[in-house]
């Protein structure tokens, strides 16, 4: 019985921080660069535990999860090609998990935000290298008029 109250408990722990996190995150209209670069370093440590073939904790996986709510929330209110190499970061830490859907957003994300980064090309070849096709987006007649006026 304890054991079910304590999950209990730590449940809505982790969702009143979710629901905090995303209060924040609405509140600020942009990411500042020490968010950026904690959750930056943060990935990197995890990236670092997986290359080390260490398992990752719970507290690594809410890490991750966190940084993910963090990216998505910040991307509905603007998109800054600062978030570019973190959306990078995490497909590539979700895609050595095999946590192959993750990656798949994570990366399908660059492409359709961040196309004119220098990291649009990298996350084509990740979303190959996981068997998505990729195919470049057609321009219309519309599209093509605006240039020749």
């Amino acid at each position: 019985m304890k054991k079910i109250i304590l999950s209990i408990l730590v449940g809505f722990l982790l969702l009143s921080a979710i629901s905090l996190d995303v209060s924040a995150a609405k509140k600020s209209s942009k990411l500042s660069k020490e968010a950026i670069t904690e959750m930056s370093d943060s990935i990197d440590k995890l990236t670092q535990k997986i290359y080390g073939r260490a398992l990752l904790s719970p507290q690594d996986n809410e890490t991750l999860i966190g940084i993910k709510i963090k990216l998505d929330n910040q991307m509905l209110m603007s998109s800054s090609t600062e978030l570019a190499p973190l959306y990078y970061k995490a497909g590539n830490v979700y895609k050595l998990r095999d946590m192959k859907p993750e990656a798949i957003e994570c990366y399908q994300t660059i492409l359709e935000n961040f196309s004119d980064t220098a990291l649009a090309p990298k996350a084509k070849a990740a979303l190959e290298s996981l068997g998505v096709t990729v195919t470049a987006p057609v321009i219309s007649d519309d599209e093509n008029s605006d240039e020749e006026i």
